[in-house]
């Protein structure tokens, strides 16, 4: 009977090491976001219920109620989705194995030449995905317990070439260590609007095992739709997972993946994400999607960085909603003003914020998306029209 081995271990060697014996042994792995306070660390092995609990220190706990998994599974990945309560992913090592070969071959690595560097969180799939690849391909990697600018300067002068970012991550490297990787893999949340050019935007969730969609195309194998019905993507492909931890399955019966995501089919073939469907907002009739405002509010001169939500308005529905983090002192009614004509000028009038809230930061995952329920709760100088 195969058995899940949850790993509550920094990213690392002995993190590899564990990783490779759970995988040798015929087990899967649940990696343990370290940072997860001790009541939610609790929910979260209740929830997976794993067999065996592997800490820093190395010992070995085996755990009431575990429940097995199926043969040749090999990762279970805890993400909260949309709810905000812990399922798990449920990743075979064949798709493991396609996702590292299909995105390996999109980026042309080289064993012979290339070196990943792994410094994302390794509980969630973008993180785990670049150790699982080098491993997968015989690619050197370099993992760290996080990611610094420090970090990236000491893994290019140990030859490394690849790695894998988020947006708040590569906003922290200058031109010059961003130039030093010959190709950087940025997922997790809405691209900046400028991109070096050996920058890679990708589009995938936990449930593809990392990013399928690069630069707005599939990868080999990978097939997408839009369902015309409610603009909702569909994703298949041999790296999709096999379930959930609780054995439900939202595939269809032909194996397409219902992603919960907007987008479209641009005019030349590529994938256009708008954002999660339960996130667009709908005021006065039209349809504003967050992820298509926000880079635009990011270019404003006073703006560091931006969220949209949509608030309850009697007159439109919702109204759309910016959450800034300035750059310096700002007179919220004067910003308002400015971003409203930004927008109104690049998307449509619709679309412009009708206020806007400076908060001191915004509230974000591990991995630096955007925790959308949480905006609503953010106080701070306000206007509003």
């Amino acid at each position: 009977m195969r058995e899940l081995v949850a790993l509550a271990i920094p990213g690392g060697s002995q993190f590899v090491t564990e990783l490779r014996r759970a995988f040798y042994e015929g087990d899967a792995v649940l990696p343990v976001d370290l940072r997860l306070s001790e009541p939610a660390r609790a929910r979260l092995l209740e929830a997976m219920r794993p067999a065996v609990l592997v800490d820093e220190s190395g010992e070995r706990r085996r755990l009431d109620g575990a429940l097995p998994v199926e043969e040749g599974d090999g990762l279970v990945m805890a993400t909260s989705g949309t709810t905000g309560e812990p399922k798990g992913v449920v990743l075979t090592r064949d798709a493991i194995a396609a996702s590292a070969r299909a995105t390996s071959r999109r980026l042309g690595v080289d064993p012979s030449a290339d070196r990943w560097w792994a410094c994302l969180p390794l509980a969630h799939i973008g993180g785990l995905s670049v150790l699982l690849r080098a491993l997968a391909t015989d690619v050197p990697v370099d993992v760290e317990a996080g990611f610094s600018p420090e970090g990236a300067r000491r893994a290019i002068a140990r030859g490394a070439t690849l790695t894998s970012l988020v947006p708040t991550a590569l906003r922290r490297l200058d031109p010059e260590m961003v130039a030093g990787f010959r190709r950087i893999v940025l997922g997790g949340q809405a691209p900046p609007s400028a991109l070096s050019s050996n920058v890679v935007t990708t589009y995938g969730l936990t449930e593809t095992g990392s990013g399928v969609v690069y630069d707005g195309e599939p990868l080999e194998g990978v097939e997408v739709r839009v369902d015309p019905a409610d603009n909702q993507i569909h994703l298949r492909g041999p790296m999709l997972f096999r379930c959930y931890r609780d054995g439900s399955d939202p595939k269809t019966k032909d194996g397409w993946f219902p992603t919960g995501d907007g987008g479209s089919i641009g005019p030349e073939g590529c994938l256009v994400v708008r954002g999660r469907i339960g996130e667009m907002i709908i005021t006065g009739g039209e349809n504003v999607w967050p992820a298509m405002v926000e880079p635009l509010l990011e270019r404003h001169p006073s703006v560091k960085a931006a969220a949209v939500g949509g608030r309850p308005d009697p007159d439109w529905g919702e109204r759309v909603t910016a959450y800034v983090v300035a750059k310096g002192e700002v007179e919220a009614a004067t910003l308002l003003a400015e971003l409203r004509e930004l927008v109104r000028d690049e998307l449509s009038a619709f679309a412009a914020p009708r206020e806007v809230v400076v908060v001191d930061k915004l509230p974000r995952t591990a991995i630096g998306k955007v925790r959308r329920e949480a905006l609503f709760s953010l106080s701070g100088p306000s206007a509003s029209i």
